[in-house]
């Protein structure tokens, strides 16, 4: 039987709605505008301004999800951000954020070495990024021997780019930039047994207890 193509943008509403709240400590306490791409409904957004006051505008490609977003957001923008021409303020945003959204790119390190023109002075990049190395995932591929693509999580069919914690930091220095944090978060509880080979190994698995990497970055100025 022939498998269906994918529309990546075939997804559940409920894909475009998710809090992320464990994103909100990433975001420096000195950024006023923030610019988030792939902001879906604006869930997250709304999470931000709750306790802050800031100028938040929104960037995703699907028009659907994006229609409760202008209830959020200063201003919405639908486009995709590697194929269409961005129409954007030069070095206005103090923030721009991706949260699982560069893993859907086909040249994520093209599109942040592009939009290092719109953020000001000393201003962020701020991104979430799933772990290809993450234990629920080596599981599989070490012991079913099987890579195979599933409808959310890091084996998303959707997903075009792989991450390690590594390969996160090379991406962004490579697009001209300098990481100041970059920290696992969706961690699992791992056993005494895992925790004691960890122990013995001096740490080198401390990766694979996290489903992503949150990262914030600042472009280095020439």
């Amino acid at each position: 039987m022939k498998e269906q193509l994918v529309d990546p943008l075939d997804k559940p509403m409920s894909y475009f709605k998710w809090m992320r709240e464990e994103m909100l400590p990433f975001i420096p306490n000195d950024v006023e505008k923030i610019l988030e791409i792939g902001c879906g409904s604006g869930a997250f957004a709304s999470l931000l301004k709750q306790n802050r006051n800031i100028e938040m505008w929104g960037m995703d490609i699907h028009e659907e999800a994006v229609k409760d977003a202008h209830d959020v957001f200063d201003k919405v923008i639908i486009n995709n951000i590697e194929k269409d021409v961005v129409d954007l303020p030069i070095n206005y945003f103090d923030c721009i954020l991706f949260n699982d959204v560069l893993e859907h790119l086909a040249y994520p390190w093209n599109v942040l070495s592009d939009i290092r023109k719109y953020i000001r002075h000393d201003g962020y990049v701020v991104a979430s990024i799933p772990n290809v190395r993450y234990y629920e995932n080596l599981k599989k591929l070490l012991f079913n021997k099987d890579w195979k693509y599933e409808t959310k999580g890091i084996l998303d069919i959707t997903h075009l780019r792989f991450f390690t914690e590594k390969s996160i930091v090379n991406m962004f220095e490579k697009s001209g930039y300098r990481v100041i944090q970059i920290k696992g978060i969706n961690s699992r509880y791992r056993s005494k047994k895992f925790r004691l080979m960890n122990l013995l190994l001096g740490g080198w698995l401390d990766d694979i207890n996290y489903c992503q990497f949150a990262c914030v970055a600042q472009p280095i100025r020439d």
